[in-house]
Order: structure tokens, then sequence, then C-alpha cells
């Protein structure tokens, strides 16, 4: 099992915030993880696979997400953090008539069943005034060819909003941060060749770094007021 002695308070920078982040080998995570540590954060990042960069003040851990045994019990050895960010994710898309249990079950067991798990272990070591975000998608409001995925992100909705009203007292905000068609590996995955991404409105599609500095904000003293909400990031698409 591995270890996070590294990530312990001895070793986190005098006064850094530390934020826990899904998904950070690549894409929107590896996005979000990289804006805070230029932030000055310190962050312990939970992957399928292990981080393939070293960077300062960056912790990889090796671990299933949906291995959730194992999952909490990683989630038990970190001390104190500031912010958990669920960013690990992936699409599987058919239409009507076409759709599969195992795909909907391994999309929800991932989105959402792990928020659950990864929120409900750290809730203790989050401190008083901490956040909570997870990256949801504009498809949460429906999406032809996709509705197994677009049901794992309304949950992903739903989950917050409820999170926010309970931890209002706490200072504690819970979002999601919702974008469109995002350049990441998931747009070249196979198994959505059904479904292919369309450009937005704006002629290109929205990049990791305009994700990350919403996640950043969000994360930030400046976004105390703002909870309970789904802030989309899609160029327009949902015009």
């Amino acid at each position: 099992m591995n270890t996070l002695v590294a990530a312990s308070d001895e070793t986190t920078p005098s006064g850094a915030k530390c934020a826990v982040v899904t998904g950070t080998s690549s894409g929107i995570g590896k996005a979000i993880a990289s804006r805070l540590i230029a932030d000055g954060w310190h962050v312990i990042g939970l992957d399928r696979v292990r981080h393939d960069e070293v960077m300062q003040n960056f912790r990889s851990v090796e671990i299933d997400l949906t291995d959730f045994d194992k999952l909490s019990a990683v989630l038990a050895q970190i001390p104190k953090i500031n912010a958990v960010v669920h960013a690990a994710g992936f699409m599987r898309t058919a239409e009507l008539g076409s759709l599969t249990p195992e795909d909907g079950a391994v999309m929800w067991r991932l989105h959402v069943d792990a928020a659950a798990v990864l929120a409900n272990v750290l809730l203790p070591k989050l401190s008083e005034g901490g956040r909570i975000l997870l990256i949801g998608s504009r498809t949460a409001a429906g999406a032809p060819g996709r509705s197994q995925y677009a049901a794992t992100k309304a949950a992903l909705v739903g989950m917050a909003r409820s999170w926010a009203a309970e931890l209002a007292p706490r200072r504690i905000t819970v979002n999601v941060v919702a974008p469109g068609a995002t350049e990441t590996p998931m747009l070249l995955d196979p198994a959505r060749a059904g479904t292919p991404p369309k450009k937005p409105p704006i002629g290109r599609f929205i990049r990791t770094d305009e994700v990350a500095a919403l996640a950043a904000f969000l994360l930030s003293d400046d976004a105390g007021a703002i909870t309970g909400q789904q802030i989309v990031i899609c160029g327009g698409g949902s015009l």
C-alpha cells in the first residue's frame, strides 16, 4: 500500500494549503494540480497510474479510486487538508437501445460513488472554511448518446448542493465545475467514437488551464460565499 509519510504536516511548506486532487496524471486533474502548485499549494494526487512527473510540493499516490476499501485506507493516512477536488473521470457513450448496464455502473462508481467516499472519509480532516470541488460536465443537462454519462454528472450536482447545505455552518463550500468539450485525452477516446465532440461557438475547445483557473478561484478565500453551485464553462455551447 502507498504511504503518505512524505505528505505529512512536517513536509508541507510552512503556511501552505494542502489539497487532495484525483486524476492528476492527465487532463483537467493535471492542470488543476499544476495551477494549485503554482499558487503555493501542496497537492496529493490520487491516480490509477502513478504521475510521471516529479514536481515540488506534489505527492503522487497510485490507487484505484473504485476499490473503496483500499481508497479508504489511503485516505485515512492523509493529514489535515484544505480542499478536495474530484477530477478523475471517463466517458462511455451509446444511444438508447444500445445501452449496457456495465458502462453505466462503472461510470457511476468512479464519478459518483468515489466522490462520496472521498468526501465522507476526508471530511474530518478538512479544515473549517475548506473546499470540496467536483468536476462535472455541461452534459449533466442532457445530451443525445450520452445519457448514462450525463446521469452521473447530474448526480454530482445533487450531491454537491446537499453537502453545501450541510457544511455551510463550517464555512466549507461545495461546488461543481462543468466544462464543455475540453482538450483532454477523453476527446480522442475510442469508446466515444459514436458521439464525436463538437466545437462550441467560440470556435475552439475549452482549454484545461481555463478549467484550472476557475477551480483555483473556487478554492481561494475570495470564493468563500460561493457554494452549492454548478458553474458551466462551455464556450457558448449552452446558448
